[in-house]
This record gives C-alpha cells, structure tokens and sequence, in this order.
C-alpha cells in the first residue's frame, strides 16, 4: 500500500500549481481544468463535469457489485492575501489556499493513482471535487445536480487537515464533528439629517451600538454543551463617510454558530427578536437576510468505524480533539444521502492556524491522506494499491 515516489513527486508538484492560482467559491474554473487534465493519464471510467457549478467526479469501477464510496475534497480559495513566502505562493491578488484545499485535493487525486494501478475489486469508488465549500453553496449545488443522482454513493468520506494537532495524527469521533453557522446581514434604515441639525433626522448610530453589544451577549457555553451559542461580530458600517451629513443607515454583519441545527433555530429566534425591539425603539425600519448557511456536521457510527478501522491498517495515531470544532463544513450534507464521516489531519502544533494569512498545508500530509483513504476503500471495495 502507499505511493511510489515519483507519484508522491508529482502530487507535491500538483498542489504547488493549485497553491499558486486559487480561484474563489464559485469561480474554480482554471482549478477544475487543472485537475481534469491531471486525471485524464489516471484512466478513470468515467468522469463528470460542471457538477453544481465547476465540480468534477472522477468514478472507478470495479468488476462485481458492490457499494458505491465517495472521496471528498474542496476546489475552491479564500479571499485572504497571502503573506507566506513559499517559492509557490499565490500569484493571485486577494486569494489564497488558506484552507489547505489544495492539500486535499492532492490527497484525493492520490487514490487516482493507486486505482490506475489496482482497479476496485468491487463497486466504485468516486473521486469528488467539490466547488465552493467555503460559502456553504457547493455540497447543496453538488447533490442537487441531476449528475449526482447516478452516483448515489452509499459511503461518502472526507477529512480537513488541522494545526494544533500533531502532524500526521487524526482526530474522529462520531457524532456531531463540525458546528452549525450562518451569516446574518442586518440593514437598519432611518433618515439623514444635515450635520448642524440631526434632531432632524433619524439616525441609527445609537442602535447599532446597542446591537454591536447585544447580539454577541446572545452567545455562551462550550461547543460540547447542548445550548452551546456563539455570535461573531464581522463586519460593521454606519453611514458615508462625511463631515457634513448625520447618517440614515446602517449595517452590521454577524456569523451565527451552534452545536446543532435545532440550536441555530433558536438562536437565530432571539437574535432576530432583539433586532426587531432595538429598531422599533429608535424608530428605525430593518432587514434580515441569511449567507453562507451551513448545517451542522455529524459523523455516521458505522463511517467512522470504517474510518478507525483504515487509521490501524495505515498505522495512523489518534489525536485528542474536542468535538465539535467551532468551524463549519458543508460536508454534512451528504450526511443525509449516505453513512458520511469527517476527520482530521494533524498539521502540527506549532503551525499558523486556518485561515491565516501565512498558512501553507504540509506536503507529508499528502502520502498520509492517501493512506489513511486507501486503507478505507480496501476495506469496502478491495482496491487499496499494492
């Protein structure tokens, strides 16, 4: 089991040319196209394109029946200038493989390599890139696509590599693994006024100061706990920027996170009703609208024994974590078509954390991954590579 060296070479390769041009959710054209034609000498029996927008599925078959297991990774970027100073840093102003979907699609697009050389012995394994997971829009847009339907896996696995964990080590557990969030988008409206006279408009400055406290008082307890809440303050503006006018709006922009998706109703009930009564206090009309809506990640029991079970075959230590992680993954929808588990990927304990401008996914973590993915897909499908 495991890559051979030249291969090991060429997936580094691989994930320095997707380090180099990240393109944002939705936008992962060129990415597509690279993977695409990196698959195109890997000999899969099918591939299927333009999945919920720029997805691809690359599908191996085996020669008896057997289920159907999926292999997810994500195409897409942040909107995070890059400040590392890799050989192979982004060349794109604003947008960086933060995240490190780089460093799993190379994961990924390693099973390629060991299905070229050892087909499944049964069923089919699919290798599935993702489009815009960081918005939440893909895995919906992906299992929604009329493609999908055909594919109708009956196992779906993915992982996300994590600093703080020692490298090379996996956190799982089943049950709940990644948090509920959303994005709320609050507008307050009143009216200008000229500067010297605001008594004759109505501004909105003193509830948004009010909410800037209010709403992120809503949130409380560990993610652990039932009633776990949080809400984040992203974003605030007031007015334009102006000497001579009072202003007569204002916007504010918080991320909503709990455990679960029965918490995030409620949450989103009380943070909707203080809007409500600190706008109708200071006279003002308001709007609500919801972005980036993900559902909470759980992990299926019987997924994650078969995912324990491959961590042994590969020899992988176990890492400690407290599940669930604060951050949300769009993942867990395809908890609701088929037995899905997520783990993750030591980065290191001393490496920059997600989503900082610095971050660079580890290439060791790239024959791991592939591993711990083949040892799973020769327990369900008897094809792990020799």
């Amino acid at each position: 089991m495991g890559l051979h060296a030249a291969e090991l070479e060429t997936l580094v390769a691989l994930r320095h040319e997707l380090h180099r041009h990240p393109e944002l959710s939705g936008a992962e054209a060129a990415t597509a196209d690279r993977i695409r034609a990196y698959l195109a000498a890997l000999g899969p029996d099918e591939l299927l394109e333009g999945l919920g927008g720029h997805g691809l599925a690359a599908v191996y078959a085996g020669a008896e029946p057997g289920p159907t297991v999926l292999f997810r990774c994500e195409l897409d970027g942040l909107p995070i200038e890059e400040r590392g100073r890799p050989a192979y840093r982004s060349r794109v102003a604003g947008c960086s493989h933060m995240c490190g979907h780089d460093g799993h699609m190379a994961i990924v697009t390693a099973l390629a390599h060991l299905f070229r050389r050892r087909p499944p012995a049964r069923g089919r394994a699919v290798l599935l890139y993702q489009p815009a997971e960081e918005t939440g829009a893909g895995a919906a847009a992906v299992l929604a696509d009329p493609q999908f339907q055909a594919l109708d896996p009956d196992y779906c696995f993915a992982l996300h590599n994590m600093p703080g964990l020692p490298l090379g080590h996996v956190a799982l557990r089943a049950g709940p693994v990644c948090c509920a969030s959303r994005g709320m988008c609050i507008d307050l409206d009143g009216a200008t006024a000229h500067a010297s006279q605001p008594e004759t408009g109505t501004s909105p400055a003193q509830a948004l100061a009010g909410l800037l406290t209010a709403l992120p008082a809503l949130g409380g307890g560990e993610p652990t706990a039932p009633d776990f809440a949080m809400a984040t303050v992203t974003h605030a503006r007031l007015g334009e920027p102006s000497f001579g006018v009072a202003p007569g709006s204002a916007s504010l922009w918080l991320t909503l996170r709990t455990g679960v998706d029965a918490a995030m109703e409620q949450l989103v009930s009380r943070a909707e009703a203080t809007v409500r009564a600190v706008a109708e206090a200071a006279g003002l009309s308001f709007a609500i609208r919801y972005e980036d809506v993900f559902h909470h990640c759980e992990n299926d029991g019987e997924a994650t024994a078969i995912l324990r079970g491959a961590m042994a075959a590969a020899r992988i230590p176990e890492a400690a974590y407290p599940f669930p992680m604060r951050a949300s993954e769009d993942f867990g929808l395809f908890g609701g078509r088929a037995r899905a588990a997520l783990c993750l990927l030591g980065a290191g304990e001393a490496s920059p954390h997600l989503h900082n401008a610095d971050y660079d996914f580890p290439d060791p973590l790239i024959g791991t991954g592939a591993d711990l993915f083949a040892a799973v897909a020769d327990a369900l499908l008897g094809a792990a590579g020799p």
